[in-house]
């Protein structure tokens, strides 16, 4: 329990790690934030990086363990080519990362509260300034700082200002360096995603058993979002990156929609895609119910792609490269005169809003990385026709042996008479 601490700090934990120590809110020990830290900056290294300005919340989590719903606020880890990253954050949320952060309390910094929301200065003005009088970045001439520009909570605005005060520097596109750090699990890791995979089996069953003839959307979905906080097995469940989607009816030929409070209806199909989550490690999970007898189109369809999704998981094999996912799957739909344009599947770990994605690695034709031992996969064939649709998809860890499901739900089409 957290005690009341009198001084101007505020909260602070009863262990009070002033060493960056251990905290029983942090998923890994020291050591393990410390050989990822150390993969990063040699990788910075390749690309002769002075500096590397971390924002997306899921690598801020990978390298520290920070973790708050503090992401729609600028923050970042500002890494440098050598030595100790800083962590910077809204004070408030500074005070969150002596709970969870591998960091000791002086490489974290919190930018002063009437910096928020303002139009004529910006946090990152704050966080840059601080940065060059601590020395993690630099101006000069030839000093090369990649930034994640394409993450999700990095505005135009940030770049600017961070781009303001480092303006004889260059600023490059980080090009998901660390997301690509993360792609191959260590073991710890995927214990977790293993656990996580055993919290989305438990909520899948759920899902399927509570979806009825005459039952609202809605009353589903609260079943399924309290089953994923409960987790399964003792085993303590988080939120998801993404909440539960339902498409139902004609929308089941759409991807993405989430749910109404319409009542479900006898004859139509529902599709539910979620995910189980432990220490913000994620498993999603995809299956397709529907009330009563399904029309031959459906049934056909969901044969042909449970046959498809055999012959993908085969085809994840270490040495394997993304495409021939793709076309183990592609070319077994094929002869049932079936065609999928998008992507079967993409690299899956850490997830934080609004993607579990981890932005790396895609299962498609095109897609030349070659599988190892450790990476994990959602591999998702969501068949969206006009009108109607197909979805299921398997969460998977590439073993020595192949493709290791995370869940054991029963595929294919689940009817419900």
């Amino acid at each position: 329990m957290s005690r009341i601490d009198p001084t101007p700090s505020g909260i602070a934990p009863a262990t009070a790690p002033d060493d960056g120590g251990e905290l029983r809110s942090r998923p890994f020990p020291v050591e393990e934030y410390t050989a990822r830290r150390a993969a990063v900056q040699a990788r910075m290294a390749e690309r002769s990086l002075s500096a590397l300005v971390v924002v997306d919340p899921a690598n801020l989590y990978y390298l520290t363990g920070y973790n708050a719903w503090s992401f729609y606020m600028p923050q970042c880890l500002v890494v440098p080519a050598s030595g100790e990253p800083h962590l910077f954050a809204r004070s408030m949320d500074a005070q969150g990362a002596h709970y969870t952060a591998c960091l000791p309390r002086d490489r974290v910094h919190g930018y002063p509260e009437d910096l928020v929301h303002r139009d004529d200065v910006h946090p990152f003005d704050w966080i840059a300034r601080r940065a060059l009088e601590i020395g993690v970045l630099t101006d000069s001439a030839d000093a090369v700082v990649a930034t994640e520009t394409d993450a999700h909570f990095f505005s135009p605005r940030g770049f600017l200002a961070l781009h303001s005060h480092l303006g004889r520097a260059s600023l490059v596109d980080s090009h998901e360096l660390v997301n690509w750090v993360r792609v191959v699990k260590s073991e710890r890791e995927q214990a977790k995603l293993r656990v996580a995979g055993e919290i989305a089996q438990r909520v899948m069953e759920i899902a399927v058993a509570g979806i009825e003839v005459g039952r609202r959307q809605c009353d589903v979905v609260a079943e399924i979002q309290h089953a994923q906080a409960l987790g399964a097995h003792q085993l303590g469940g988080d939120y998801p990156a993404i909440v539960p989607m339902l498409p139902t009816g004609e929308t089941a030929g759409t991807p993405h929609l989430t749910w109404s409070d319409l009542p479900l209806v006898q004859g139509e199909a529902t599709t539910v895609e979620l995910a189980g989550v432990h220490h913000r490690y994620h498993a999603p999970l995809a299956r397709t119910v529907v009330l009563g007898r399904p029309p031959e189109r459906l049934r056909s369809c969901a044969e042909a792609v449970s046959e498809g999704m055999a012959a993908a998981l085969a085809a994840a094999r270490p040495g394997a490269q993304g495409s021939d996912v793709h076309h183990a799957f592609a070319s077994t739909i094929a002869r049932y005169g079936l065609h999928k344009e998008s992507r079967i599947g993409y690299s899956i770990g850490i997830g934080y809003p609004p993607d579990w994605g981890e932005r790396t690695v895609s299962l498609r034709s095109e897609e030349k990385t070659v599988l190892q031992v450790g990476m994990a996969f959602h591999v998702i064939l969501g068949m969206w026709m006009d009108g109607w649709g197909y979805e299921t998809s398997e969460s998977i860890l590439v073993t020595e042996s192949g493709a290791d499901r995370l869940t054991d739900v029963p595929g294919g089409l689940t009817v419900k008479e």
